[in-house]
């Protein structure tokens, strides 16, 4: 029977390797902007974001924004969004990247009670879905479908 991974590869996937925090959360590397910073693999988050902190790391445009964010025990917070932006995980990358900015800070700080390394944002649903995103959770990696 064929790998999973060869499978994947076969059919135009690229891989990336992901690591399994001390949380039980995936923890990925990524590029916004040409700039690299660190994330959660999150599939239960609906949109990509990035802490209000990053907003000039990452070289983002901030809009005011009427959402409210809700998620990881914190409920209505206030949200800017930046769009336009590029995004490169290995070899997979995308233009005009929507990303919801907020703050993490109570994201991070139950990281690091944990033992955990703080991190820049949140890969969502939204990028996961417009890469066709295939998880191994077993073997620890993510492909992606440019």
């Amino acid at each position: 029977m064929q790998s999973l991974s060869l499978f994947l590869l076969e059919k135009g996937y690229t891989k990336v390797k992901l690591k399994l925090a001390k949380t039980n959360h995936f923890e990925i590397k990524a590029t916004i902007n040409g700039v690299k910073g660190l994330f959660i693999l999150d599939t239960g988050a609906s949109s990509s974001c990035v802490g209000f902190d990053a907003i000039k790391t990452f070289n983002l445009d901030a809009e005011a924004s009427a959402i409210k964010a809700a998620g990881a025990g914190a409920l209505d917070m206030e949200t800017q969004v930046s769009k336009k932006n590029h995004m490169k995980i290995g070899a997979w990358n995308k233009k005009n990247v929507v990303l919801i900015l907020f703050n993490l800070t109570h994201v991070n700080t139950a990281l690091m009670n944990h033992n955990s390394k703080p991190v820049d944002g949140i890969i969502g649903a939204d990028i996961l879905k417009k890469a066709k995103a295939v998880i191994d959770y077993e073997n620890k990696y993510l492909y992606l479908k440019q």
